[in-house]
């Protein structure tokens, strides 16, 4: 059914399949409507008018086979034409495909660019891949990066093998690696696992904070190089909480070169004069085991040539 069909015929019910089953309901709910905004359909969630097996359900609710899904009357927006995303945009992320197969794509992800629309912007990674893949019904984000992260970003083509690789995260078999420059003289190897709490801010911006009533979190760090006044760490996530390693870092008196949330702003001016004008993480390796439509492999993003010079110019 289609969201233009349903703002006629009012509330209906769907039940999931097997297809389905571990699919965040968010991201259920923006292929099942499509042509809706994404602000409309978190609202929507927010205010309980989605509801599975009669129940309320937060965004990142993961959906099981024969759930049953309440859909409300939605009115499509009508205003501005969506645009496809732009023919340069889609050769840039062809080039920076690493690996792909008939079940999976690693795309080394620019930083800027966020994974997905939202927030005014009417098209990110996923939006412009499934431009380009058109054949692939079912292109799914398997996991996120923050916009201005680069690096290693894995996009299933089929949701047998997601459900794997989801399946895989969340028992923490595929690990993840960073590099970050950060401020200071670094200890060789450090841990960070102080607990950390999303909050709000009245204007609408998300931080987050290191709380004891905030959810457990690990991050492991260990040093590659020094330079004067700051280093290059290769950082290990044994958890995935929001901004983790921008936190941890901050919180163990290593702000994240270049970033300005949580960062320190006379650092982040002198390494502009060293050519920095991004924030210094790179997603560069990832590590996945064998799994049952999967082999065992390994996934390595170079860093980008900006960051690159950086590191050349300390």
């Amino acid at each position: 059914m289609t969201a233009a069909e349903n703002s006629i015929r009012g509330v209906y019910w769907v039940e999931v399949s097997n297809e389905f089953a571990e699919q965040r309901i968010d991201n259920f709910l923006i292929r099942e409507l499509k042509g809706v905004p994404k602000s409309r359909i978190y609202r929507i969630l927010r205010k309980g008018e989605v509801r599975v097996n009669k129940r309320r359900v937060a965004p990142n609710y993961r959906l099981q086979a024969g759930d049953q899904v309440r859909i409300p009357p939605i009115k499509l927006q009508q205003g501005k034409p969506v645009h496809a995303p732009n023919q340069g945009l889609r050769q840039y992320l062809q080039q920076r495909i690493l690996y792909e197969d008939e079940s999976l794509i690693v795309l080394n992800k620019p930083s800027g660019i966020a994974v997905h629309g939202g927030s005014g912007l009417s098209f990110g990674v996923i939006e412009t891949l499934r431009a380009m893949r058109s054949d692939a019904q079912q292109l799914e984000l398997v996991h996120r990066l923050d916009r201005e992260t680069s690096g290693c970003l894995m996009i299933c083509k089929r949701r047998s093998l997601l459900r794997e690789l989801h399946s895989a995260l969340r028992e923490q078999k595929v690990n993840k690696y960073y590099l970050a420059l950060l401020q200071g003289e670094l200890p060789h190897r450090w841990r960070e696992n102080a607990p950390l709490k999303k909050n709000l801010l009245s204007s609408g911006e998300r931080i987050v904070k290191v709380n004891e009533e905030g959810k457990a979190a690990l991050t492991l760090f260990q040093l590659v190089e020094q330079y004067s006044e700051c280093g290059l760490a290769e950082i290990q996530l044994k958890s995935g909480r929001t901004h983790q390693i921008r936190v941890h870092a901050a919180y163990g008196g290593h702000a994240l070169a270049g970033d300005e949330k949580y960062g320190d702003r006379k650092f982040n001016s002198r390494l502009k004069e060293q050519g920095l004008n991004r924030l210094f993480l790179h997603a560069s390796r990832l590590e996945l085991p064998a799994l049952e439509k999967l082999q065992q492999r390994v996934f390595v993003a170079p860093l980008d040539e900006e960051l690159v010079l950086v590191l050349e110019n300390l």
